[in-house]
């Protein structure tokens, strides 16, 4: 099953990008996704990284306390990024390659303008298999 390959990344991206800092808590990373109905949260400084559902989950899962747990103990970085105007499909194609499910969107001028995630894949994906 394909993607349409004239969905692009701004045509599904979540934005703005929400961010949170290195300092910050593993509970307050949960507490900003919750709140802002995301799974995944940018994290700006020298080497950007991306911190997500998935850490908040392993962090507790491994026994460790989400309030002593910094953001920049669990987070990825540096991260991949994808410009708004690259097609889905070749979004599909590195998450596969990279083994990830979030990826930061840059606009023409390198900021950071939003998120796509595997979520939206899917979704695009159960838009298509509906639509035929």
């Amino acid at each position: 099953m394909a993607i349409d390959d004239t969905v692009t990344v701004e045509d599904v991206m979540a934005s703005p990008v929400e961010t949170i800092s290195a300092d910050a808590s593993v509970s307050d990373a949960a507490h900003a996704m919750r709140e802002h109905d995301i799974n995944s949260l940018l994290v700006p400084g020298s080497e950007m990284g991306i911190v997500t559902s998935t850490d908040v989950m392993d962090t507790v899962a491994a026994g460790h306390s989400p309030t002593d747990t910094t953001v920049s103990e669990v987070m990825t970085a540096p991260v991949e990024s994808v410009t708004a105007d690259l097609e889905m499909d070749e979004v599909a194609a590195m998450m596969t390659t990279y083994g990830i499910s979030h990826l930061p969107v840059r606009d023409q001028h390198g900021d950071y303008v939003g998120m796509v995630s595997s979520t939206d894949i899917h979704e695009l994906m159960a838009d298509t298999t509906v639509g035929q």
